[in-house]
């Protein structure tokens, strides 16, 4: 795979030492495993060749993969969360614990806790005591990654519409070329959306840099509203 390039990417994930499955895009898998749930859609993820959003083992052996061919292998927890790391165990009193958190209700031992900003696993708590463990969840873990490369995004359009549901989750945007300049009408409702703002520079940035587009321009379309008479 040439860096840079737009993939989409079947694949399940393992815990090395356990076989047990972390994560996964196929609904055939979750449901053999066990871990089907209703409420997610279960598709290929997409991905940028070399952009660095994924662990640093995967990135290294998407530079060398084929489209359409089946892959399994290991990735070391140095290439993966890195190794699990003592200093980022604390311990810290109780009071502090229930002070931070918003609902003392959803405390329980192994599960996330905010506290000054940090999020961790709760490991312990008793004696007026508790122990969080800030390590990445996968820290120290093999994995084992079954994937896939299904589809390889040629077509120029169709890269900068699958850029723009890759940071907006929506699809609904329009997008034309003239020559190397480039227009993307914007659905109504994303005005509403707080991040757009912030979003729409990295989009510009991302898409100059994987496809080389000249002028940039986003279009909004506000429609006059027709209110329906009364019968």
């Amino acid at each position: 795979m040439e860096e840079g390039s737009i993939i989409h990417i079947d694949y399940d994930l393992f815990n090395a030492s356990t076989e047990k499955l972390i994560e996964t895009t196929r609904e055939d898998v979750a449901k053999e495993h066990e871990v089907f749930d209703e409420n997610r859609t279960y598709a290929p993820m997409i991905s940028i060749v070399g952009s660095g959003r994924l662990i640093k083992g995967f990135e290294l052996h998407l530079a060398d993969a084929e489209v359409e061919t089946d892959y399994n292998f290991d990735i070391d927890a140095s290439d993966a969360y890195g190794e699990r790391d003592q200093s980022l165990i604390e311990t810290i009193s109780q009071n502090v614990l229930l002070k931070s958190v918003k609902d003392t209700n959803t405390l329980h031992i192994g599960g996330p806790v905010e506290i000054g900003g940090r999020t961790g696993i709760l490991q312990f708590l008793s004696a007026g005591r508790a122990r969080i463990d800030y390590n990445h969840p996968l820290a120290g873990v093999t994995l084992r990654y079954k994937y896939n490369i299904v589809k390889v995004v040629e077509d120029r359009k169709e890269r900068v519409e699958t850029l723009l549901k890759m940071n907006t989750g929506r699809e609904d945007f329009e997008v034309e070329f003239d020559g190397d300049d480039m227009t993307v009408t914007l659905p109504e409702e994303i005005s509403y959306d707080q991040n757009w703002p912030y979003a729409k520079f990295s989009l510009v940035q991302t898409i100059r840099e994987n496809l080389g587009v000249g002028i940039v321009v986003f279009r909004e379309v506000h429609k006059p509203r027709v209110i329906e008479e009364e019968e």
